[in-house]
C-alpha cells in the first residue's frame, strides 16, 4: 500500500491550542483504512481458500477492504450485507469485484449467514475486526506515524469493531508512550 498523508490539521491545531494532525488513509485505494488490512490478509491466504474464495459480513469499510484485496491478488469474494446496507457502498463492493448478498435487518443477520456459507461452501470467512493479519495491516499506518511524528503524545481514531484502536495500541502505543 502507499504511504498515506500525515496532514497538519490548522483549524483544529488553532481551535485545541495543539498540533493536530490528520492520517488520510482516505487516500488509499478504495478510500478506506481497513484495505491495508485486507491486503495483508489476503495475500497470506492459505492456497485451498484461493479458489473458493472468501466470505465477509460487513456495511462499508470491512466489505469493501476484502473486496479490493480479492481483487487485486485474484481471489473470489463475497460479502453479505443486511437488507438496507448503504445503496453507495454496496455499489462499491460490486465495482471491486465481490458478489453482494443481501440478508437480514441487522449486521449480526448478515454476519451469521455469512459464517453459515463459510462452513458450508468452504468459504474463508473474514471477520471484521478480530483477525490477526487484518490488525497487523491496519498497524502499519501506526508505523507511518511513529516515522513522520516519533514525539507523538495522543492517537485519536473511531471505533467501530476495534481493529483500527487495536491496531494503533499495537504500533503507537508499543512503540511511543503516546496515549490511544
Amino acid at each position: 500500500m502507499p504511504r498515506t498523508p500525515l496532514v497538519r490539521a490548522e483549524a483544529l491545531s488553532a481551535g485545541l491550542n495543539a498540533d493536530v494532525y490528520l492520517k488520510r488513509e482516505d487516500t488509499l485505494p478504495a478510500g478506506v483504512f481497513k484495505v491495508r488490512g485486507g491486503i495483508n490478509l489476503v495475500a497470506d491466504l492459505p492456497d485451498r481458500f484461493r479458489e473458493q474464495g472468501l466470505i465477509a459480513a460487513g456495511t462499508g469499510n470491512h466489505g469493501q477492504s476484502i473486496s479490493y484485496a480479492g481483487r487485486a491478488i485474484d481471489v473470489p469474494v463475497t460479502t453479505v450485507v443486511p437488507d438496507d446496507a448503504n445503496p453507495g457502498k454496496v455499489a462499491a463492493m460490486e465495482r471491486l469485484g465481490a458478489t453482494v448478498l443481501h440478508h437480514g435487518e441487522t449486521f449480526d443477520d448478515a454476519r451469521e449467514h455469512a459464517e453459515t456459507l463459510a462452513a458450508k461452501h468452504g468459504y474463508r470467512y473474514v471477520n471484521s475486526a478480530n483477525e490477526p493479519k487484518l490488525v497487523a495491516g491496519i498497524a502499519t499506518a501506526g508505523l507511518e506515524i511513529v516515522e513522520e511524528l516519533p514525539d507523538v503524545d495522543v492517537v485519536i481514531n473511531p471505533i467501530g469493531g476495534g481493529s483500527g484502536t487495536s491496531a494503533y495500541c499495537l504500533s503507537v502505543g508499543a512503540l511511543t508512550d503516546a496515549s490511544v
